[in-house]
């Protein structure tokens, strides 16, 4: 583990959650929380740290008040800032205060790690990725949206739930926007145990299993009156360690296509392979016409969304 340095910003429910997920699968030797509240980052790290005997692990959690100096050499920055969606609040009135902050946010960033892979957290997601995109100069494969893995995590619960079997038993993917009507749950390719799901669920209930997937976000949030965190900081994390550990991994993420999928100048999930160099693969995988005209309309639902960002730009 050669000084492998994680950088959160956003000392929030996401970002602590992120920062403890990595931290618990011990292979950074050290993750930057930074905040704007003073001292909040400093704490959120401090209570960290104080489990690290308890977890077993050594990695080594510090907090900074704005002061990204302390990020310094980071080899993957993390992007959680922004306000949170509240109920009845929809993504795209988000925008407008959440552009302003990643904007800030990445400069600083790479004015510190000028070589950082950086995934973005902040909603709108997609918009926020393909603002990356427009204001870093980055090559593409250095900038990577944190959709798709969270989308998937939910859909395989929502898999497992129907078929009464462990998460472990289930492979599915969700590609398209991070949102309730961008999202194409690929139900035609899920499996349990390398079995298609549809030996052991009606189409009804695979209906089902794809809706309550697309509103994953949304159930949460009127459950718990704010965005959730604990899958998010999990989703982030998984993204993390197949880079930072060079793992190969396929993961959906919100990447740049340049003709991929029939789609130009627009960040949307797609299947990545994730390794030392980020996005080092985006992965054609057949659609079927329903799943192609999906993606058709997700990407137009994402493209008005970026239109938004002029004020910004």
């Amino acid at each position: 583990m050669e000084n492998m340095k994680v950088t959160v910003v956003g000392a929030g429910a996401v970002g602590a959650s992120c920062a403890e997920y990595i931290a618990i699968k011990n292979f950074a030797s050290e993750v930057v929380l930074v905040d704007i509240k003073e001292g909040y980052a400093e704490g959120k790290a401090m209570d960290l740290m104080q489990t690290a005997s308890l977890n077993g692990f050594d990695t080594k959690i510090t907090g900074s008040t704005s002061d990204y100096s302390k990020t310094a050499e980071s080899q993957v920055a993390v992007i959680t800032s922004g306000i949170p969606r509240k109920p009845g609040m929809t993504r795209e009135e988000l925008i407008g205060i959440n552009a302003g902050i990643v904007k800030d946010v990445t400069a600083n960033i790479l004015n510190h790690s000028p070589n950082a892979i950086i995934i973005v957290v902040s909603n709108p997601m997609d918009t926020m990725t393909y603002l990356v995109h427009k204001v870093s100069g980055l090559p593409k494969n250095r900038i990577i949206g944190m959709g798709g893995a969270l989308d998937s995590a939910r859909f395989k619960y929502r898999l497992s739930e129907a078929l009464g079997c462990p998460s472990s038993d289930v492979e599915g993917m969700v590609i398209g926007g991070h949102s309730d009507t961008g999202m194409v749950p690929l139900i035609d390719k899920a499996v349990r145990n390398s079995v298609a799901v549809s030996e052991f669920l009606s189409q009804d209930k695979m209906d089902e299993v794809v809706e309550a997937t697309k509103v994953g976000g949304a159930t949460l949030t009127k459950l718990l009156g704010t965005s959730a965190w604990y899958a998010p900081g999990a989703a982030v994390s998984s993204l993390v360690q197949s880079i930072v550990c060079d793992q190969k991994k396929m993961f959906p993420c919100s990447a740049l296509l340049e003709g991929e999928y029939g789609l130009n100048d627009i960040s949307i999930g797609v299947p990545c392979i994730l390794g030392k160099n980020g996005i080092e693969k985006i992965v054609s995988v057949s659609l079927n016409d329903k799943e192609k005209a999906k993606m058709v309309e997700s990407a137009e639902g994402v493209g008005k969304t970026n239109k938004l960002l002029d004020s910004v730009l």
